[in-house]
């Protein structure tokens, strides 16, 4: 990555040369040597930058989705963002988690091996606290989580989990399934601590509360489909079938939407004494013809025209054309 000096670094470098504090020579050879990057044979890099890239993609989509059905869950504004993909070492990971924390362990099906779901006390706190009514924002003390308290952050997990199958979808059809809950990291083993894996943290905030969400995933789990995380792969598939699916789902959401239709006979303007004066009988002129069409409304806008009769028995309107006036409106 190119480095961009910002304007005070400029002023000061151009002050060095005018002074003679340094030379054009100078910067000149250090611009040309090789720059040497520090490279642990103990813990090789498995994934690739265009792998590393792809789950980036797939977590930040992630991170809007979570957003969205928490503030709708809690009933309270919930923003997440994704802060970084990285890889480490199995034991570096439980390391950086204290004791006691909230720990999801969660089968990857189809995948082999189990993966980690870990939200800081915080806002674990936070989300039991608004899911049993309360307004949130309230102190805690650290603690594990009670038997109550488990359940609570069993089922909030299994839908985070479920969200993440969801964004998945475009690589593998991924069914996590939540495992246990855990405290101790240290009886979260589910792999050797020399074992390399991936960690996806989030930072999110919940009301007043911030924390990060973390998951990680072992790469033993993620080996088989490796090849499936490239971006080529990953816009192929956005592109292709997954388009028809859903132009086939929202077909299917819309053709069960309930719209008001209407049709207006005519309008008249009366006083409000006639109006309370108005008995049966009474005959109120309007300013629709006999001969000409009848308004048909969908929601607030005219659709079509139409001229009223009579269908089984039943008072019915014929649709003689459609309104095509007023642009957008109008379709």
């Amino acid at each position: 990555m190119v480095e961009i000096l910002t304007q005070d670094e400029i002023d000061t470098l151009l002050s060095a040369l005018e002074s003679g504090e340094i030379t054009a020579d100078e910067l000149r050879k250090e611009e040309q040597t090789k720059k040497i990057r520090t490279y642990d044979f103990r813990r090789p890099n498995k994934f690739s930058k265009e792998q590393i890239n792809t789950l980036e993609l797939i977590y930040d989509n992630y991170a809007r989705t979570l957003s969205t059905y928490l503030s709708a869950q809690l009933r309270i504004g919930v923003q997440a963002s994704l802060i970084s993909v990285e890889q480490l070492t199995y034991e570096e990971f439980i390391r950086s988690i204290p004791d006691p924390s909230v720990m999801v362990v969660f089968s990857m099906k189809p995948l082999e091996g189990n993966g980690i779901l870990e939200i800081k006390t915080p806002l674990a706190f936070e989300l039991i606290d608004l899911l049993f009514g309360g307004k949130g924002g309230l102190p805690f003390k650290i603690r594990p989580l009670t038997e109550i308290e488990r359940v609570i952050i069993g089922r909030i997990g299994q839908q985070m989990l479920n969200i993440s199958g969801e964004v998945w979808a475009n690589v593998l059809d991924f069914q996590p399934r939540v495992a246990s809950i855990e405290s101790n990291p240290q009886f979260a083993q589910i792999v050797s601590p020399t074992e390399m894996v991936i960690l996806v943290s989030l930072e999110a905030r919940i009301g007043q509360v911030d924390g990060i969400i973390s998951y990680c995933l072992p790469y033993l789990a993620l080996e088989p489909i490796l090849g499936k995380l490239s971006a080529h792969y990953w816009f192929t598939r956005d592109a292709g079938g997954s388009n028809q699916e859903r132009h086939c789902y929202l077909q299917e959401q819309l053709s069960c939407v309930k719209v008001p239709v209407k049709v207006l006979l005519g309008s008249s303007y009366i006083t409000v004494k006639e109006l309370l004066e108005i008995q049966v009988g009474d005959v109120v002129t309007t300013d629709q013809r006999i001969d000409q069409d009848l308004g048909v409304y969908v929601g607030n806008r005219l659709k079509f025209t139409a001229k009223p009769g009579v269908f089984h028995n039943r008072i019915a309107v014929q649709i003689t054309g459609v309104n095509q006036k007023g642009g957008s409106d109008g379709e």
